[in-house]
């Protein structure tokens, strides 16, 4: 990663983490592309790498990112898609002209021309998520700063937080030491 920029947050559902890109939501708010250029990180470590960004894209991308997070919030609640972030997502996926190569190795490879083509392939997964299309089901992470929508593909469907490695250690280690605390007052 470039050197002072906080970290990506990498998972298996391509929405869903576009949506980590701003973490901690309800606490102090942490922005993972905070320039062009980080976005053109981002997508390229997704598979969906592109030259360059503008100020202008980046602002559509965050566009974007908070409408799938709405509307993923809503789905994983129950609760009605809010009609604007519905059309972020639907002229996102409309907007962009990806095209998708079968390589050698059996392998998907986007080919993209610009951030709107591969926004378009970012707003084309959250449909598949949000609809139910992907087996898996729409979560709110456990964590009360967090609250960062994410895709459960476990057995289970019971996970708790968008991601043990942050979250979910971060809450087991506040219990513990809440835990400590009582045990030495006793």
């Amino acid at each position: 990663m470039r050197a002072g920029f906080p970290d990506f947050r990498l998972g298996s559902v391509l929405a869903t983490s576009f949506t980590a890109t701003r973490t901690e939501r309800q606490g102090d708010s942490v922005e993972r592309i905070p320039t062009p250029q980080r976005l053109v990180d981002w997508l390229a470590l997704n598979g969906l790498a592109v030259d360059s960004c503008t100020d202008t894209q980046l602002a559509r991308a965050r566009e974007l990112r908070e409408a799938i997070h709405t509307a993923a919030t809503a789905a994983a609640t129950r609760a009605a898609l809010p009609a604007a972030a519905v059309q972020v997502i639907n002229d996102s996926s409309s907007g962009g002209r990806a095209t998708a190569i079968l390589t050698a190795e059996r392998k998907r490879r986007w080919q993209l021309t610009s951030v709107e083509d591969a926004l378009g392939v970012i707003a084309a997964d959250a449909i598949d998520i949000i609809t139910g299309e992907r087996d898996g089901k729409l979560a709110l992470c456990d964590s009360p700063t967090c609250r960062a929508a994410f895709f459960d593909t476990s057995q289970s469907r019971t996970r708790k937080w968008c991601d043990m490695n942050t979250c979910g250690n971060r809450q087991k280690k506040a219990r513990f030491n809440a835990n400590q605390r009582n045990n030495t007052r006793a």
